[in-house]
């Protein structure tokens, strides 16, 4: 159980001090971490949606990866249903029941293969069907519950657009019939008018096969559509966790703060009204982080104390988490 939420038999994934850290060759035999994930802790409820943002490079697809195991955590520990997931045993049980849509819907779909053997691919690996028709059948209905016709099951990958395409990797995370999917930015690669229609199926899905998501993406306006609640990423660590509304109405960390004010608002005089708050500086390398608080190179409330020590990560009202020295102050 993780210790920032309360202890509740709702909680599907737990996530405590996740750490997922790379060698990375700094020149001769000389290695050092790159620590893409440090200390990150959270809880998912069953049939919740979790938003997760933060700036390209800040660590929410290996987190997403790391709590699939698709990476193996350099420490803390994945809970899924009660159960750590420790094992190769338990690995396998977990990818039956929790699976991954990822970003790229070029890259992620061989194209030597047919749309029913990609989709059914799941099916084979863990022996799902007790026949040549079943196992047809089962790709039929999956390609029919995310909008793609029966006569497409026969073509490959290149024949279909970048949304088409999406379903197809949709499908094939649902052929499992799995509780939890890691949505990996799946419609930042996609038109603006075909992310309404996909955004619009995962919310459809979900309902009708009461999943959980945790939906990894850098849009807000994109996250707050489809989230319950809303975790803020910062050079890997976790600065900011509260309901969508919340985060987005009264958001308290000073990063939180700027994501927010960049966000565009439809009515001019709202727009005119809202002052944008522009950060100084460029994003660190998680090669060489700044001391305690990673984002205290970039804050305009920087204090002393914040290059001594990462703040906690605190609840500061009930469900709402900072992690900031000077959250009291602000």
């Amino acid at each position: 159980m993780s210790e920032h939420i309360e202890k509740s038999d709702d909680i599907l994934v737990d996530v405590q001090h996740l750490k997922q850290y790379f060698n990375i060759n700094v020149g001769g035999l000389r290695t050092k971490p790159l620590k893409a994930v440090d200390d990150v802790s959270f809880s998912i409820r069953r049939g919740e949606t979790l938003g997760l943002v933060g700036e390209s490079g800040c660590g929410k697809t290996t987190a997403g990866r790391s709590i699939l195991h698709l990476y193996k955590p350099t420490a803390g520990e994945i809970i899924f249903n009660g159960r750590p997931i420790r094992t190769k045993a338990d690995i396998k049980e977990l990818r039956k029941k929790a699976t991954m849509v990822f970003q790229d819907p070029y890259s992620s779909l061989n194209p030597r293969m047919t749309v029913s053997d990609i989709i059914g691919e799941p099916l084979d690996v863990h022996k799902m069907y007790t026949s040549k028709a079943d196992r047809m059948n089962r790709i039929l209905d999956l390609m029919d519950q995310v909008g793609l016709n029966s006569e497409h099951a026969s073509r490959y990958a290149h024949e279909f657009s970048g949304g088409q395409r999406q379903r197809i990797g949709i499908a094939r995370a649902l052929a499992l019939k799995p509780e939890f999917i890691v949505c990996d930015e799946p419609v930042s690669a996609l038109d603006v008018s075909i992310q309404a229609q996909v955004i619009n199926m995962f919310d459809e899905l979900q309902e009708k096969m009461h999943l959980t998501y945790l939906f990894i993406a850098h849009d807000i306006l994109v996250v707050r559509h489809i989230s319950d609640r809303i975790a803020v990423m910062y050079l890997g660590k976790m600065v900011e966790l509260a309901d969508a509304a919340e985060i987005y109405d009264q958001p308290l960390h000073p990063y939180t703060r700027s994501l927010m004010s960049a966000v565009p608002q439809p009515d001019p005089k709202i727009a005119k009204a809202n002052k944008r708050i522009v950060l100084s500086g460029d994003i660190p390398s998680p090669l060489n982080a700044p001391s305690g608080c990673p984002f205290r190179t970039r804050c305009p409330n920087a204090a002393p104390c914040c290059a001594e020590c990462m703040p906690p990560f605190t609840e500061v009202k009930p469900g709402h988490f900072v992690a900031c020295h000077r959250v009291n102050e602000l």
